[in-house]
């Protein structure tokens, strides 16, 4: 589905983007012990393999992002995101997936603070297209868990409110392809479980 206006895709953020449901109550305690964990901070290169779509490499920004590169990173070493789907895909505006219930209402388990100015944090990355970013609830700033999106267009009314941290450098073509391939359920990008494409496997490679 081809969005049609900035001011319609806007107004979709709020929605589409949630990265999760409601917290859970040991959530708040599992975000306070992560922030004392050692952060990344440099340069990460990972790999997502998508059955019928191909490998994709992003380069991660831990300098810019480093609560959120290494919440990723941790999850990507634990394997947490081999099998799960892209559940969530508009054409012309982003492709999201890393819900282990695969309905845009799942995640980790933990949350992370939100790295983006109107959380207070600066971030310069935009939302631009093959930009990586997290997703979270609409309300709440520190909700991202595992669920992340990759930008098809130009979203940069999307800066300053959620964290972006890295960028596609390969295989960009599949995840446009994606975005073409998709037939939505709904204007918010649902698609079916049984269409939802598979994530093989993501893994941290050589730069």
């Amino acid at each position: 589905m081809k969005l049609k206006t900035k001011a319609f895709l806007a107004a979709m953020a709020a929605v589409v983007l949630l990265g999760c449901g409601p917290a859970a109550a040991d959530e708040t305690s599992a975000q306070a012990e992560f922030a004392e964990n050692e952060l990344i901070r440099e340069t990460v290169y990972v790999e997502m393999d998508i059955k019928d779509y191909g490998k994709v490499k992003l380069e991660l920004d831990g300098e810019t992002a480093p609560i959120t590169v290494t919440n990723f990173v941790n999850l990507v070493n634990k394997g947490f995101y081999d099998g799960l789907t892209f559940h969530r895909i508009m054409d012309g505006f982003m492709v999201q997936g890393g819900d282990p219930q695969g309905d845009g209402y799942g995640g980790s388990g933990k949350t992370i603070k939100g790295e983006f100015s109107q959380n207070g944090v600066e971030n310069n990355i935009s939302h631009t297209t093959g930009t990586i970013s997290m997703a979270r609830g609409a309300y709440d700033m520190d909700s991202a868990s595992s669920q992340f999106f990759i930008c098809v267009a130009d979203d940069i009314f999307l800066d300053g409110n959620y964290a972006a941290f890295g960028h596609v450098t390969e295989g960009m073509d599949a995840i446009l392809q994606i975005a073409k391939d998709a037939k939505p359920l709904d204007d918010n990008g649902t698609i079916d479980k049984k269409e939802q494409p598979v994530i093989n496997s993501i893994k941290v490679v050589e730069g």
